[in-house]
């Protein structure tokens, strides 16, 4: 038999206690209505849409991964890591009529506010958010990539808004260099079973008060803190930056991001005064000259 050592077998990566967490997290009239843990998956936001096509998920299903073999990014990309080193899960949302299709590119920004903030409680690192869905922390300086977020539509106009956060990633683990991970930013505390909590909590929180709202981002959102439109753009590090934007379809535009408009969008001003929105895309912070 052999003894070396399994990607399963790093002590300072524990399982998460699913037990534990159904417990803390599943509640009469809350959101989260089942909690699901496995060992590995290839993606944990194609496994969630198609348990809700075969109609074996509902809206409030929380799938989680202790592993991702082909997580996916958004633009297609992928996203892996170590075994336990990380948050890799999907909820299952579903707004219904309450909020106006128009709205919906909202989400994904009121799920990083949720995430940031959570993670900054949780972890005592200070969090950022580069547009439009990428939560940032700072490594020796620099900014780096935490984790992101996927938002996808199903076929029944439901939701599942995938998370991808580094936990416990060492820097000989960081898939490329502009990675990082709370470790590396010297966070507090890296149990994954608190750190799951604090953003499945918060990520309640902001999602329910947006949707009574409506979901109108200048009204909407977490009660304790204020709408998601003012949140984003407090914690959002795009804004006020120069940048670069890298538009699906080649060709880019370059400026500076000085807004948000209604739908989410990210205003940019050229250099000749023209603002831009831009609805998708990869967006890169350019350094001051």
């Amino acid at each position: 038999m052999s003894t070396s050592p399994g990607r399963w077998s790093d002590l300072d990566r524990p399982p998460l206690r699913a037990e534990a967490l159904r417990s803390a997290l599943i509640r009469p009239g809350g959101l989260w209505t089942r909690l699901r843990v496995v060992e590995t998956t290839g993606s944990t936001n194609a496994d969630l849409a198609a348990a809700a096509a075969a109609g074996e998920a509902a809206p409030g299903e929380v799938l989680v991964a202790e592993e991702q073999t082909s997580g996916k990014g958004r633009l297609g990309r992928g996203w892996s890591a170590p075994a336990r080193s990380g948050l890799f899960f999907s909820v299952l949302l579903d707004p219904g009529p309450e909020v106006p299709a128009e709205r919906l590119p909202w989400l994904p920004l009121l799920a990083g506010v949720a995430v940031a903030g959570a993670l900054s409680r949780a972890a005592g690192v200070d969090t950022a958010l580069k547009w439009p869905n990428d939560v940032l922390v700072t490594v020796e300086g620099e900014e780096r990539k935490l984790g992101g977020i996927l938002a996808e539509r199903t076929p029944t106009g439901a939701v599942v808004l995938g998370v991808g956060l580094n936990v416990s990633l060492r820097a000989d683990e960081l898939p490329v260099p502009g990675a990082g991970s709370l470790t590396l930013a010297g966070a507090a505390g890296t149990d994954r079973d608190p750190l799951l909590r604090a953003v499945l909590r918060s990520l309640d929180a902001w999602y329910t008060g947006w949707v009574a709202a409506g979901g109108d981002p200048a009204t909407g959102g977490d009660p304790a803190v204020g709408p998601v439109r003012d949140a984003y753009a407090a914690g959002c590090a795009t804004l006020g930056r120069a940048v670069r934007a890298e538009l699906p379809g080649g060709g880019e535009l370059r400026g500076t991001a000085v807004a948000l408009d209604g739908e989410g969008r990210l205003v940019i001003q050229e250099a000749d005064g023209a603002r831009r929105p831009v609805g998708a895309g990869d967006i890169v912070h350019l350094r001051a000259t």
